[in-house]
């Protein structure tokens, strides 16, 4: 993706747990990602339970239910429904 080059976010696909690790902090770190960033096992364990391909977010709830699920993105993502889907869950303070 020619945003990736200009963000210098371009790597071969890793091979291992490490390299995989090394590529998710690089990426975080050049894109400045401010929130949570959670690695998947290098089996894709979590993707394949949450069909995570094309991108998209997960709100998950408390007992652990999905409570949002986007549509793909990244042009599917809506900050607006994700906000709307995070005060449902989480209480005012």
């Amino acid at each position: 993706m020619e945003s990736n080059v200009k963000d210098k976010v371009v790597f071969a696909s890793p091979h291992s747990e490490e390299e995989r690790s090394f590529v998710a902090g690089a990426c975080v770190r050049k894109l400045g990602i401010e929130i949570p960033a959670v690695l998947d096992e290098f089996g894709n364990s979590t993707e394949s339970a949450y069909t995570a391909w094309p991108d998209r977010l997960y709100l998950i709830d408390a007992t652990g239910r999905v409570a949002y699920k986007s549509r793909p993105g990244p042009f599917g993502f809506k900050a607006d429904e994700l906000k709307a889907a995070i005060e449902k869950v989480v209480p005012a303070r």
